[in-house]
């Protein structure tokens, strides 16, 4: 399993948001670097933003959900274009897992298990 891992619901229509594109970087000085990227499943999860074995540095991350088109491919309303979780890790090889609750107008995350 990837150290990283997220998942996406809808809470407005109260299902997965599948087919949304997530992007994971690290900070580098002032700019980032990519670590991964891909599509949620149909339970709206993506498990391999990063690769299973590898154990990321310390530092800060974000996580980048294309919001937009998900809303735009359901013929919703876009308010927001995307979203974006910074966090920090500790380097020490725990797993990560940064949830997205998403609406139309709103949305909202937390540190999974």
């Amino acid at each position: 399993m990837s150290q990283i891992t997220t998942h996406i619901l809808d809470t407005a229509r109260g299902c997965p948001a599948a087919g949304v594109a997530i992007t994971l970087d690290r900070q580098s000085g002032e700019g980032w670097d990519r670590i991964g990227a891909g599509l949620t499943d149909a339970d709206g999860r993506i498990a391999d933003l990063c690769p299973p074995d590898a154990a990321l540095e310390a530092g800060t991350y974000r996580i980048h959900f294309a919001t937009g088109d998900y809303f735009s491919a359901l013929n919703a309303p876009v308010f927001y274009p995307w979203a974006e979780v910074v966090f920090c890790i500790e380097g020490d090889g725990q797993h990560y897992h940064i949830p997205l609750l998403l609406a139309a107008y709103a949305y909202s995350t937390y540190r999974g298990s």
